[in-house]
């Protein structure tokens, strides 16, 4: 069963890779009638009563579960000098997309392939912040890979559902986390799901109190017309809290068309339309201080698949710069896997290319915090 199970998973591995290829020839066309649903959109099973009050509501949370992905660190990484870990966050994590499935609009939380993936992107993304504290990372109705391919209505229904889920989720956060620091991360429709929260809960001044800092990484934030809306500022200290930080990595020569256009499509939380705003962009290995950084600031990039054994920190050789309308410009297109996207997007990497950096600036950003 075990050996069927890791076919599957190969076979849609390489299905997704084909596609990307594919993409790169033929354009988003040939993407969108591969991967969008055919079906309209229907209501996704409930999630079982309470469902984010029990273990099985949650890929990691502190209770003490074997082999929680969030708190996989690397073999080399060096131990923590006690004063950095002397105070500890409470942190929110939203995983990205990990479903391709193309009969339904969402996955079901306990969909096997999809909890697969989403416990890897849990391991290569949310374990850069288990130094700084207890990991929550909830499961939800994801909406499936092409709902982010279409403009139909029932594209925008699912991700509903799947934002309804996060939203919940949060609230049982909220419930056993009362008091004390917080941080909020996620990836791609993990930080869609989570500046939707952030906008929804922008009355709520205890949140703002506590706010340590928002890593609302791979999904592009107007810098005019996102930030005043979530009355949040952007990060442009190292050691500033209570502040948004957000990239979308890219290798030369790089396509950013694709999100350009529909980032100019949509408007912002603001209601006005976001064409040709600036995209906010923090260059992680700066913590916003500056636009630009070579080699030597990389603390540490993760290589491999995402799988606890075969996946080691390794001395990052990759600078980067912010440039254009607001992208992460890598200073070369370092191999580190299969599933770089076409026009040399690095966006499944956003974390790993910069996780040793992501590690210590969230520590530091917690070490600065002071409660009001």
């Amino acid at each position: 069963m075990a050996r069927k199970f890791l076919y599957v998973v190969a076979f849609l591995t390489a299905l997704a890779i084909a596609a990307m290829i594919a993409f790169s020839f033929f354009g988003p066309g040939l993407m969108r009638s591969a991967l969008v649903p055919h079906a309209g959109f229907s209501e996704p099973a409930a999630l079982p009563a309470n469902f984010h009050a029990r273990p099985e509501g949650w890929i990691s949370r502190p209770d003490g579960r074997r082999n929680d992905p969030a708190r996989w660190q690397p073999v080399t990484l060096k131990p923590l000098h006690p004063e950095d870990s002397a105070r500890r966050a409470a942190i929110f994590f939203v995983h990205p997309t990990s479903s391709f499935d193309t009969l339904h609009w969402n996955a079901g939380p306990t969909d096997p392939l999809a909890g697969r993936q989403a416990e890897r992107f849990v391991r290569l993304q949310a374990s850069a912040f288990a130094a700084s504290g207890d990991v929550w990372a909830p499961r939800y109705r994801q909406a499936v890979f092409g709902a982010f391919l279409s403009d139909k209505l029932d594209a925008q229904l699912a991700l509903d559902r799947a934002y309804a889920d996060v939203k919940a989720s949060f609230s049982a956060f909220l419930a056993a986390n009362p008091t004390g620091p917080i941080i909020l991360a996620g990836h791609s429709q993990g930080s869609s799901h989570l500046l939707h929260l952030l906008f929804d809960e922008r009355s709520s001044a205890d949140l703002r109190k506590r706010l340590v800092a928002v890593y609302a990484i791979g999904w592009p934030v107007s810098i005019a017309h996102d930030l005043p809306a979530l009355g949040l500022p952007a990060c442009m200290k190292p050691d500033q809290t209570g502040c948004l930080l957000s990239w979308q990595s890219f290798a030369q020569p790089a396509d950013t068309s694709t999100i350009e256009e529909t980032f100019d499509r949509e408007r912002g939380f603001d209601g006005q339309p976001r064409r040709g705003s600036a995209m906010l962009c923090t260059n992680p290995l700066t913590g916003g201080a500056a636009p630009a950084a070579a080699a030597n600031a990389n603390l540490g990039t993760l290589i491999g698949d995402g799988e606890a054994l075969s996946t080691q920190l390794m001395l990052g050789g990759v600078g980067a710069r912010c440039d254009g309308r607001g992208f992460l410009m890598l200073d070369n297109a370092p191999k580190l896997g299969s599933y770089v996207l076409p026009g040399n997007n690095y966006h499944v990497y956003d974390y790993p290319l910069f996780w040793a950096n992501i590690r210590a600036d969230a520590l530091r950003r917690l070490g600065a915090w002071q409660p009001s």
